[in-house]
């Protein structure tokens, strides 16, 4: 695996993250070399959902509303029906995910966490992916919806389930590597 040593990674999440979407690209995001904080609403731990049922916990390391874009190198969002749903209504979370997309640094959204790419206004004339039953919404919101492992758009990754998180952290990693990208307005 490529290294990202001395590159500070954020993930912005909630309660009901999926629990692989968080912890797979946290992990592997470290073992790269990366500094990996999760950042909450309370700045407090937060509860997965796993399959079928609530999950373990993850630690909290930041107040999202604490989170600065200039701190870090790039920001990532699990998916999960609920934490993304909780989130796009969330001010300071929106605040922050916008902040990343109009900074050029890479974004990176699983499964159903491109709503937010939606609510935050980043998917119109993007190509994008996301879990299924979210298309319909990704592609109202302007986007090229496709159905691939992860696709990238001037930095801004989507992928669509647990299944593809491997391709999704590979690319994340080569993102970062890369660092800012022009973005046009979406």
């Amino acid at each position: 695996m490529s290294s990202i040593s001395g590159k500070k990674i954020v993930i912005v999440s909630t309660h009901g993250f999926e629990q692989s979407e968080l912890e797979v690209p946290r992990d592997k995001l470290r073992e790269a070399g990366a500094t990996v904080h999760v950042a909450t609403p309370e700045g407090k731990a937060i509860k997965g959902w796993d399959t079928d049922d609530w999950g373990r916990e993850a630690d909290a390391d930041v107040k999202i509303a604490d989170v600065s874009v200039s701190d870090y190198d790039a920001i990532v969002l699990p998916g999960g029906q609920i934490n993304p749903d909780l989130l796009r209504v969330d001010a300071d979370a929106m605040k922050v995910i916008r902040a990343f997309v109009e900074s050029g640094k890479p974004v990176a959204a699983v499964c159903h966490a491109p709503w937010l790419l939606v609510e935050a206004g980043a998917a119109k004339g993007r190509e994008m992916t996301s879990y299924h039953s979210i298309r319909t919404d990704v592609e109202n919101a302007g986007a090229i919806w496709k159905d691939e492992q992860v696709v990238v758009s001037e930095g801004i990754i989507t992928s669509r389930n647990p299944g593809d998180l491997d391709a999704f952290v590979a690319k994340i990693i080569e993102e970062v590597q890369e660092g800012r990208h022009e973005r046009h307005a979406a």
